[in-house]
């Protein structure tokens, strides 16, 4: 994927100093370090674990993610991936066939297992330069002032502190390093509860996304989620549940059986043979609902600053973008994040995820679901609308309608959030 030199793989026993210390490599840590080593700096990715790792994900690109990949210097991969032009939604006995917008962004997604992606994205910032390290944990740090002066790992031979004169935190959804810098997540917004399993499928090379927006359980009680299908070629689907809830509503969803009721109750229409295997679970921060962001010489990107649609619980989008805009902040100059950075993210996302996180709320209230499901699944135009906001594909830059009115919605529900996004 890359010209540039092979990566170095050290030990973090070995390493006592960097100007950039990136703490996580999934795609957002992975991202950010090939970013800063391509822009000269010298760069350290570590990670708690050891590659190739698995993590709970749809496994799905969007258009949003792919754009952000072919800048990034993946499009030759991409190129050998499935290629899914849309989705086709179920619901209350209707369904609709939704190509993606293409505007903005590209006009098809795709789909990769994570255990393969996030190997290859570590790989692709080692080519750009960036030092490798797994099997490391961020515990703890060490205070210069304001400043952190050293990150402090935990592997196999003990704890050893790292130098950084800068820390990019990507240490993921539950971000143990955040918690030390401060970081703490709002309950009172929308959060998710997802859970996948790969199944193999006759149709594991379609085109089509498949996405039910009536999600039941077992008993047959209506769930505030939605179910997916992602067809990953090789003859394997990623076949995944996901619900929404609030602290005031929590989610009352038992992931595994509702999980292999729903491969059950899509078993035939996608030729699935054989039980749900490598089932996995996780629970989702969503639309920016954390504060303690950054700090003087330290940010928090992707799923550790709750950079997560709340939606759909898509989150890798986002990841890359993060990656991009902080070393955009850093290349910059500027020498004290701890307000440029949220106020970064607020400015690209802040509108967006407020109105979500509302609409979310919404969806919690099981009545909401098919009150507003059952009209809509049967209306073409409301659900390319639907796909547009779920895909997170409306950008700065659109001027049509829907894009107007959705920013409009922002604006309103942010005047009105008791805790905005990323505050």
């Amino acid at each position: 994927m890359s010209n540039a030199s092979p990566a170095r793989h050290e030990s973090p026993t070995t390493i006592a100093r960097t100007d950039v210390l990136v703490v996580g490599a999934g795609p957002a840590g992975s991202a950010a370090a090939a970013y800063a080593a391509r822009a000269g700096r010298d760069v350290v990715l570590i990670d708690m674990a050891v590659f190739p790792r698995d993590k709970t994900c749809g496994d799905g690109l969007t258009p949003r993610a792919i754009t952000e990949l072919v800048s990034l210097g993946y499009g030759p991969r991409l190129a050998q991936l499935p290629r899914i032009v849309g989705l086709h939604l179920h619901g209350w006995g209707a369904d609709q066939r939704v190509p993606w917008p293409g505007k903005r962004f590209a006009d098809h997604g795709s789909a990769v297992p994570r255990i393969e992606f996030d190997d290859e994205l570590r790989a692709l910032a080692g080519e750009a330069g960036a030092t490798l390290s797994s099997g490391a944990k961020a515990v703890d740090v060490e205070w210069d002032g304001d400043r952190i002066g050293a990150v402090v790992v935990e592997d196999p031979h003990g704890r050893r502190s790292i130098r950084a004169s800068t820390v990019i935190v990507a240490d993921g959804v539950r971000s143990g390093l955040g918690k030390v810098l401060g970081r703490q997540w709002h309950r009172d917004t929308a959060y998710g509860v997802a859970g996948r399993a790969y199944v193999s499928s006759g149709r594991a090379d379609d085109e089509w996304m498949g996405s039910h927006l009536e999600l039941r359980g077992s008993d047959g009680s209506l769930l505030p989620g939605y179910g997916w299908v992602f067809p990953l070629g090789g003859g394997r689907l990623n076949v995944g549940v996901g619900a929404l809830a609030t602290a005031k509503r929590p989610a009352h969803v038992e992931l595994r059986p509702t999980l292999k009721h729903y491969a059950d109750m899509v078993r035939d229409e996608w030729q699935i043979t054989g039980e749900p295997q490598r089932l996995t679970s996780a629970l989702l921060p969503m639309g920016g609902a954390v504060s303690g962001v950054a700090g003087r010489n330290w940010m928090l990107i992707g799923d550790a600053a709750a950079c997560v649609n709340p939606l759909n619980g898509e989150g890798i989008d986002y990841g890359l973008e993060t990656a991009r805009l902080a070393v955009d902040l850093l290349e910059s100059g500027a020498d004290d994040f701890t307000s440029r950075w949220p106020d970064i993210l607020t400015a690209h996302y802040g509108l967006a995820f407020s109105a979500a996180r509302r609409l979310a709320a919404v969806l919690t209230v099981p009545q909401a679901v098919p009150l507003l499901g059952r009209p809509g699944i049967r209306s073409r135009a409301l659900m390319s609308m639907v796909v547009r906001v779920m895909g997170n594909l409306i950008s700065d830059e659109d001027a049509d309608l829907i894009a107007r009115a959705w920013r409009t919605v922002g604006r309103v529900s942010v005047r009105v959030d008791d805790r905005p996004p990323f505050r």
